[in-house]
Parts: structure tokens; sequence; C-alpha cells
């Protein structure tokens, strides 16, 4: 692929806006959750929804956003949001047969979070299967001199993956489709508890 194509496809970020106890004044904590829709660095578009914190709705949302949108890829960071809310990479490539990537900051310990998951969720077993449906956990240094990500694929090699991991950051390490995704979320979080 030519270097100049890797700005050419549509990639989506997905970030939360993160949550505290009073989190957005509703009666279930909620947590936003965003799509950033960029082509190289340009911002195209972007979709909001709200999610319920430690539920079960990430998926069903994040799909109904994507709906709305065209896109060529999407990179996730990570798979749980507003807590252990699961996005289940897996069930979003099987709708869109596009490539999904999980981006992950620091290595994820999945027993620890098999442990958690046992510890507070009856519903363990349905909320770990999506973590065991995942590839391996891969690493990519995105900028040399910069820590590395973490990183797996759902729908794409991961060398096809690490090349537009590489093709995509801006100012740091992230990819920029998450870094703004992360700017957005967490704004836009920050105003409404603001209100």
């Amino acid at each position: 692929m030519h270097p100049d194509a890797w700005w050419e496809l549509r990639v989506i970020g997905v970030e939360d806006g993160g949550f505290s106890r009073e989190s957005l004044g509703c009666g279930f904590l909620k947590a936003l959750l965003v799509c950033v829709l960029l082509r190289g660095t340009y911002f195209e578009d972007f979709r909001a929804d709200m999610i319920t914190v430690d539920g079960l709705d990430a998926s069903e949302k994040l799909i109904a956003m994507l709906r709305k949108l065209s896109f060529d890829v999407v990179m996730l960071a990570g798979v749980s949001f507003a807590g252990f809310n699961l996005v289940d990479p897996t069930l979003v490539f099987e709708k869109f047969y596009k490539p999904i990537i999980v981006i992950s900051r620091t290595k994820p310990n999945n027993i620890a979070v098999k442990n958690a998951l046992f510890l507070h969720f009856e519903d363990w077993q349905v909320r770990w299967n999506i973590f065991r449906k995942l590839g391996p956990i891969r690493e990519v240094y995105s900028i040399p001199g910069e820590p590395p990500i973490y990183v797996e694929v759902i729908g794409a090699t991961f060398d096809w993956a690490t090349k537009l991991i590489r093709a995509l950051p801006s100012c740091c390490r992230i990819p920029e489709p998450l870094r703004v995704a992360r700017l957005i979320a967490r704004g836009l979080t920050l105003k409404a508890q603001q209100s």
C-alpha cells in the first residue's frame, strides 16, 4: 500500500468520557461513548451516546452509532468502557466486516480482569467470553523512542494493523482517531458535569 493511501482510510476512534459517582446527574450511572471519524488527521464526523456504567449496552450503542457513519476501520481504546461495560469487537466485526483494532496504552492483565469479573458480576462468564474471543496481545512501537502500545486485531492481519497504526500518530504514540475521541469524550463529559 502506498504511504499516502493510509491517510485515505476513514478510521473511527472510540473512547469513553469517564465517569464519577455523580455521573452527569442521571438516575443511573452513565458515561459518554464517543465515535470520531477521521480521514488521516482530518476530522470528518462524530457520534456520541450514553452507556450504563458496568452495564452491557456498549456494543449495541456502538453498532447503532456506526450504522450512521461510512468508515473503513474501527479503533477501540480497549474493550472496557464505563467501568466494565464491554464492547464485543467480534460482534462489531460481524455486523460490518471492517477491521477492528483494539488498542491499550498499558499491557492488559487478563488474569486480573477475569478475577475482577468473577468477584463483581453474576454474568462474569458472558463478559469474560468477550475477552476470550480476542486474538493475542501484541506490542507495537508506533513512534520510535516512545513506549509501546498493545494491540489486538480482528478482521485484518497484525502486519496491516501495525502499518496503519504507524501511519496515524501525529503528536503522540496513540493513533490520532483515538487521541481525538478521548479529547472530545473527556471535554463533553467535563462540560456536562459542570452544568
